[in-house]
């Protein structure tokens, strides 16, 4: 049995850096085995939602070294809104047909732990029938770090607040060494998949990322990969959607405007290869977003070919990636999304946040 088929097989003994040979296959041999899978979960369903990103401010206290979106010399532009500026914002997105708000924001200083759970029961006051995706893990930690009242809590007040889900932000690479160079002092590789799996057991949904095609290596990806599988929750709890990874989201790394000065950028064939790998790998986690606002909108759809099964949103407004060159400012209009996805042969299915179906559009 070749190294691809014990992959398929769902062969827990290889290690990342067997796994990371996976990266040898021909493009078309790991697209053809990753979209059979796509195919017998989804057939030709492409899922979206309509949603919107909202960062309450630029200001951090953490300085990462990929980060375009922070206040700093290469972003002389320091911000941070208030509850009341935030919620005109979230009843304009409402009004504009989202079904999600999408909160996640710097580790401001100025901003207090208090500050955080209020701005989220005034949301859930205002907007009830809004799903609210708020606070990534890395934000976790920094509120346990002010606050001093441990992680746990911090994730109990945000369901008390009416934080439905969380994103997946913050994972960035778990190779430490890697995150020493670019993301020194955020949370630890452990912490996020300790937040996450508590998350988890409080019945609660979350996504999770990896951001790639910086300075990491292959077999970091992998090792990425593995960790999350094993962080997974049982197959029967992610299924009734009490708790566990909704989907995995490869973030390619965007290179304007920060500090990391990498030079060489993935080709496009690294980069469906990696989201074809992770549809191979990731057997028990549901779904393989395609980020249309990192990977462009036309690779995104072409991605679906290649394992992925998701495109995320028209998010409205985006900041966090745009602010490193991702033509992404804006969001997307619905009707282009669905025109792009039905034109390149698939089913445009609207979801919601928990990957309930919607309609076909």
């Amino acid at each position: 049995m070749d190294l691809l088929q014990k992959a398929l097989a769902q062969d827990e003994d290889l290690s990342p850096k067997e796994l990371s040979r996976l990266y040898e296959y021909d493009i078309f041999t790991l697209g053809e085995a990753a979209y059979n899978l796509r195919k017998e979960r989804y057939d030709k369903k492409v899922f979206f939602n309509n949603n919107r990103h909202i960062n309450p401010s630029n200001i951090c206290a953490d300085v990462c070294k990929f980060c375009a979106f922070s206040a700093s010399r290469k972003n002389p532009n320091p911000y941070s809104m208030n509850i009341d500026e935030i919620l005109a914002q979230a009843h304009n997105a409402y009004e504009n047909g989202a079904k999600e708000l999408h909160i996640v924001s710097s580790h401001n200083p100025n901003y207090t732990y208090e500050w955080y759970f209020e701005l989220f029961k005034e949301v859930k006051k205002a907007l009830p029938q809004v799903h609210l995706k708020a606070l990534t893990a890395a934000e976790v930690d920094y509120l346990d770090r002010i606050s001093n009242k441990g992680y746990k809590r911090v994730l109990e007040d945000m369901a008390k607040a009416g934080v439905d889900s969380m994103p997946g932000g913050g994972a960035e690479i778990f190779d430490e060494q890697v995150r020493a160079f670019i993301c020194k002092g955020k949370v630890s590789s452990q912490r996020w998949l300790e937040i996450h799996t508590y998350w988890h057991t409080l019945g609660k949904m979350s996504n999770a990322t990896m951001l790639f095609g910086h300075i990491e290596q292959r077999e970091h990806r992998i090792d990425h990969m593995l960790r999350l599988r094993a962080a997974q929750s049982e197959n029967a709890k992610v299924a009734q959607k009490q708790g566990g990874f909704n989907a995995f989201i490869p973030l390619l790394y965007q290179r304007e405007n920060n500090f990391l000065n990498v030079k060489a950028f993935p080709s496009g064939q690294e980069i469906l290869k990696t989201i074809a790998i992770a549809r191979i790998l990731l057997h028990n986690i549901p779904h393989i977003k395609a980020y249309w606002a990192t990977l462009g909108l036309n690779l995104a759809i072409v991605a679906q070919e290649f394992g992925a099964d998701d495109m995320d949103g028209t998010i409205q407004l985006e900041s966090i990636q745009s602010a490193a060159g991702a033509k992404s400012k804006s969001g997307l209009n619905k009707e282009e999304l669905i025109s792009q996805i039905k034109d390149a042969g698939f089913r445009a299915i609207e979801r919601d946040s928990l990957y309930n179906e919607l309609a076909e559009c």
